[in-house]
């Protein structure tokens, strides 16, 4: 048996915070504001994760309470790996979209998706972590934040 989940999150800037994407901390740009780290890749990943194995969302599994103020969301990412592990489900594949305007994410794509692989314990090509922009439209396009869409399929153990 298989199954495919969906996640997104959204985050918006936050220019007393670093910027960490998929573990990855991306200079010369403001963080992003949130509980945890308010890495959207790990949050968008977990999120999809958890759908596809009917178990919740990410702020079911992780509210926002003083365990995981600050943390790092690759420690999000493999909390959400050890539920699916309880629940027998082991992960597919992962596919995660960045949309932001700035900073250029193509330098750190391959080290995030090596980041998400390794926290998951998938091969490196079983990850795919893309970045675009949105040509100046919308949140993403006024710099306002930066958004992540993911897609992961599990299968049963």
């Amino acid at each position: 048996m298989i199954r495919i989940g969906q996640g997104v999150d959204v985050h918006a800037f936050d220019g007393a915070r670093p910027l960490i994407l998929g573990g990855v901390e991306i200079p010369g740009s403001p963080g992003l504001g949130g509980h945890s780290d308010a890495d959207v890749v790990c949050h968008a990943v977990a999120d999809a994760l958890l759908g596809a194995a009917c178990a919740g969302d990410l702020g079911q599994n992780f509210p926002a309470i003083e365990r995981w103020r600050n943390v790092s969301s690759l420690e999000i990412l493999r909390e959400s790996r050890l539920l699916l592990e309880t629940k027998g489900w082991r992960i597919g594949n992962v596919d995660a979209t960045v949309v932001a305007e700035a900073p250029k994410l193509s330098p750190y794509v391959s080290e995030m998706a090596h980041n998400v692989a390794g926290v998951l314990g998938v091969a490196d090509d079983a990850v795919s972590v893309k970045a675009t922009t949105t040509d100046g439209l919308g949140f993403a396009g006024r710099g306002e934040g930066i958004a992540c869409f993911a897609v992961a399929l599990i299968e049963r153990s």
